[in-house]
């Protein structure tokens, strides 16, 4: 199993939080991110790093959701011990078990899966774990659906100082570790579709004789672009609508049904679906991507755990009834089905048609940036011939190159801390930069007095707890620190465990070893400087380093146009509705979105700007927009897509915009590869005699400044210009 970078950094928290003095964590996830991959490669991990675990995974009692996730990591994690409420009244609770127990066999009222006599049971499997010595972990999956007062008198049997509580859309607990998963990070990955696209191609004043007909047939029209689409794309995926009914909608169910039956979908034919509580039909296999089903009737309280990846299409239907907005029911339509993005528009898009407004206010609510209206532009006719030349991999590297990763560590090492051949030497100036040598364990504690509970750490003594080494008790606490380090940057234990023992055992060859430690002093040095080294390790990869060659990636070339059409995304809530008449697509208007602070004063610069003819913003993903190839430290492959093309005074200019500086000249830049991207834009400018380069703002003059020739982060070089000047 490989992990997403988003989801390898959400288990390092996860790491981090277990070790705070706090009980519960909560992790916030958006639907579709892969929680429960993130939570059993967790569980799979800490286990091995600290003995006598055990973990009771709870889940609510719709969906089997506890059978759904023992299978999953049983699939995931090979030779996992797994474990449901039957395993463990038959053989109690064992070292290393990660137990998936469907809650409501414990507290629902008349249940009879688990009798008084069997209950007591399972408190007494607790009791004997404890007995034995074994701590409890408890997660607590869908936790906005079990907080209540028999829930937490069953998590108190456990007697555990940690529990995990996992949602969407979690509720607050006082004093928590909140570890939140963006949206932007799980639509980089390609795992959730990038946009919501709400009520497309609406104009601005609707008129309908039957409000239900009106928006399916849009859903209907709409499946049937998706599915040509995916076909055009050798891809055989049915894409599905979801039409959400009231609770309270009999009628309202016939009128769908009714209506979809003149258009040939009906329950007979296989091709409409529906889910309700006293209804069931067509839903084998439904969550096959080419099912026969075109569409699905649901009502709100639709089971947790449906996971049906070709849902792409909902629309919500309303009464008079006022319902509560539950961002589950977006959920549904975002997930990826084949768990990637295609590089077009259209298909990296899910599609939401209601005439609700509070549902539509609580989509754009929770989704912020990901919720958008949307109309389709088209390219102006003067446009259609520009040409330019994208570049792509021609190998996509899904992993860091482990040889690489190390020769950008030590080359890192050589520039921060000045080591070099000299081993003797090189230890001087690591104790120096704060590296710590022993060959016990030091472990840090505090001592001193304070008058209140809110003292400083400054106030306080620093004692240093010495430890004899002992390899086999701190086996697992070496394996724990290694696999910290490899977090940091996406690296597997294995190969990271190499890199380390490379860089600093004497018994592993490397031509640029930096320390010469026997084995055993190789445990010390990770255990006493674990935070020292995950700084090393994630800063290697990022830092620029002009010295270390790194082979020309390897990629292809492709003739880009300017797309015929596009997707249009903006803030229809925005004051301002201006049309921006030099963007090559027709009816552009200023409320674009979304768009970052820089990219919203580069276009209305480009605007009001006499010498630039024409503009077009790229996109930031996709086989139909304009990219660069460049690499990571570590040989990593990546994508650049410029910001902006623009024809200036009849030539054509490339920029990238990034976050400015502000009136004392700090940098507000966070992509830690802006300099990469400069040298790779700047070469490929050079060779396809090209003009531009990246523009920020300076928050002293409010101008936008260009670095066209050497990138600097220091606003007062000559090497940024005012970007007016430059395109007088």
């Amino acid at each position: 199993m490989e992990l997403k970078e988003f989801q390898l950094k959400t288990v390092k928290l996860l790491f981090e939080a277990m070790e705070k003095p706090v009980r519960d964590i909560i992790l916030k996830s958006p639907t579709g991110s892969g929680k429960t991959i993130i939570l059993t490669y967790f569980m799979h991990q800490y286990i091995q790093s600290y003995s006598r675990t055990v973990f009771v995974w709870l889940t609510p009692g719709k969906g089997n959701l506890e059978e759904q996730s023992k299978k999953k990591m049983d699939k995931y994690i090979h030779a996992s011990h797994t474990k449901l409420l039957s395993d463990v009244m038959t053989a109690g609770f064992e070292e290393n078990d990660n137990c998936f127990i469907n809650w409501e066999k414990l507290t629902k009222k008349g249940n009879n899966a688990l009798k008084e006599s069997e209950r007591t049971n399972f408190l007494e499997h607790i009791q004997h774990a404890l007995n034995d010595g074994l701590h409890f972990v408890i997660i607590v999956d869908e936790s906005h659906q079990n907080d209540t007062i028999k829930a937490d008198e069953i998590i108190q049997y456990f007697h555990t100082d940690k529990i995990i509580r996992c949602s969407a859309t979690p509720k607050g607990i006082t004093k928590a570790e909140m570890i939140e998963i963006s949206e932007e990070e799980v639509i980089a990955s390609g795992l959730i579709k990038k946009l919501v696209v709400i009520n497309q191609n609406f104009s601005q004043s609707v008129e309908t004789e039957n409000q239900t007909e009106f928006l399916i047939k849009k859903a209907l029209a709409k499946q049937q672009e998706l599915r040509a689409a995916y076909l055009q794309h050798n891809t055989d995926i049915n894409p599905l609508i979801v039409v959400q009914l009231p609770n309270k909608s009999n009628n309202l169910q016939d009128d769908v049904e009714r209506y979809f039956e003149t258009q040939g979908l009906t329950y007979e034919n296989g091709q409409l679906a529906v889910w309700l509580s006293d209804m069931h039909e067509n839903l084998k296999d439904i969550n096959k991507l080419n099912a026969t089903s075109t569409a699905i009737i649901i009502k709100q309280a639709i089971a947790t755990g449906w996971d049906c990846t070709r849902a792409q299409i909902l629309v919500k239907l309303r009464d008079n009834m006022d319902e509560t907005f539950e961002i589950q029911t977006i959920g549904r339509i975002r997930r990826m089905p084949e768990a990637k993005h295609y590089g077009y528009d259209l298909l990296d898009s899910c599609y939401l048609y209601t005439f609700d407004s509070k549902f539509t206010t609580g989509v754009k609510t929770a989704l912020d940036k990901s919720a958008l209206n949307a109309c389709t532009l088209f390219l102006k006719n003067e446009y259609k011939d520009i040409t330019l030349t994208g570049e792509q991999r021609t190998m996509i590297t899904s992993s860091r190159n482990p040889k690489k990763a190390l020769q950008a560590i030590v080359t890192y090492a050589e520039k921060e801390y000045g080591t070099g051949t000299n081993k003797m030497v090189n230890r001087t100036r690591l104790q120096a930069a704060g590296y710590e040598f022993s060959k016990n364990i030091i472990k840090h504690t505090l001592s001193g007095e304070s008058a209140t509970l809110n003292f400083k750490y400054s106030d306080m003594n620093d004692i240093a707890v010495t430890e004899k080494l002992n390899t086999h008790i701190h086996g697992r606490d070496y394996h724990n620190k290694i696999g910290k380090i490899g977090f940091e940057i996406g690296m597997e234990y294995s190969y990271m465990n190499t890199i380390i023992r490379k860089l600093f055992d004497k018994n592993f060859k490397y031509s640029r070893k930096i320390l010469t430690l026997e084995p055993r002093e190789v445990y010390a040095f990770v255990i006493n400087n674990v935070d020292m080294l995950r700084h090393l390790v994630r800063e290697a990869m990022a830092y620029e380093m002009a010295q270390m060659q790194i082979d020309v990636p390897s990629k292809s070339l492709y003739e880009f146009h300017i797309p015929q059409s596009c997707l249009f995304t903006y803030n229809a809530e925005a004051k301002t509705q201006l049309i921006m008449s030099k963007n090559v697509y027709q009816n552009y208007l200023s409320s674009a979105a979304p768009r970052s602070t820089p990219e919203v004063k580069f276009e209305k610069f480009c605007e009001h700007s006499n010498s630039v003819e024409w503009w077009y913003k790229n996109g930031d993903k996709g086989n139909e927009y304009l990219s660069i190839v460049y690499q990571d430290n570590s040989g990593k492959q990546k994508l650049f897509y410029p910001d902006y093309i623009l024809g200036v005074n009849g030539k054509i200019w490339i920029i990238e915009t990034k976050g400015g500086f502000d009136c004392n000249g700090n940098s507000q830049d966070i992509d830690i590869y802006t300099s990469k991207k400069f040298k790779v834009l700047k070469n490929y400018l050079i060779e396809h005699g090209l003009k531009g380069g990246i523009v920020r703002n300076d928050a002293t003059t409010d101008e936008l400044c260009i670095c066209m020739d050497n990138y600097s982060d220091d606003i007062s070089s000559n090497n940024w210009q005012v970007l007016r000047n430059i395109l007088s």
